[in-house]
């Protein structure tokens, strides 16, 4: 299996696992949605949003690489995040169209990714104005893995809420020996 498949494999478990995450937050009122509950971005549409300023910062980033990769040219039209805290969308619908929109830039970058630039460095300036230049291959596992670590959070607090959120396991996607796959059906929330 080669990398850019195992990365493509996660930008469709990130996509069907944030569909799920929205549909079971969908079913909560705005102000149990906004409670503090203690959790390190304090609520659940906090803590959505703060996923969602992850991926933008990094997308942002990687648009910046030398591969030129036209799928990520629409991640200019994502304002850029002032702060890790920072409130994008303080309705669940709105956060959740642009959340859709999100995750199809990351499966059309996946897609387009060139196996020979995983392994090259990316240069790139964090908010405390620091340059760094590391692996571009680790850099987006690591969007992958923040956001699993802080949907983990929300499926706690979920789960307070009294809501089962069910399987977050990745073998419901990896695809079956026999070349059988499950696709990832739409989850329409509020239309």
């Amino acid at each position: 299996m080669s990398e850019k498949s195992q990365l493509m494999l996660m930008a469709e478990y990130n996509q069907l696992m944030n569909q799920r995450i929205f549909e079971a937050s969908s079913n909560l009122s705005d102000e149990i949605l906004n409670e503090d509950k203690g959790a390190f971005f304090k609520s659940i549409l906090m803590t959505l949003n703060h996923i969602m300023i992850g991926d933008i910062l990094w997308l942002k980033r990687f648009s910046e690489h030398p591969g030129n990769y036209t799928s990520l040219k629409q991640i200019n039209d994502f304002t850029q995040p002032e702060r890790l805290d920072q409130i994008l969308f303080n309705d669940l619908n709105l956060l959740y169209k642009e959340r859709k929109k999100l995750d199809e830039i990351i499966i059309d970058f996946c897609n387009e990714l060139k196996e020979e630039d995983i392994s090259n460095p990316l240069n790139y300036t964090n908010f405390k104005k620091e340059i760094h230049c590391k692996n571009f291959g680790y850099l987006i596992l690591h969007v992958f893995l923040h956001q699993i670590h802080h949907r983990g959070q929300v499926t706690t607090l979920l789960s307070q809420e009294g809501i089962d959120f069910g399987d977050t396991d990745i073998p419901e996607i990896v695809p079956d020996e026999t070349g059988i796959t499950n696709k990832v059906q739409e989850i329409n929330i509020g239309d």
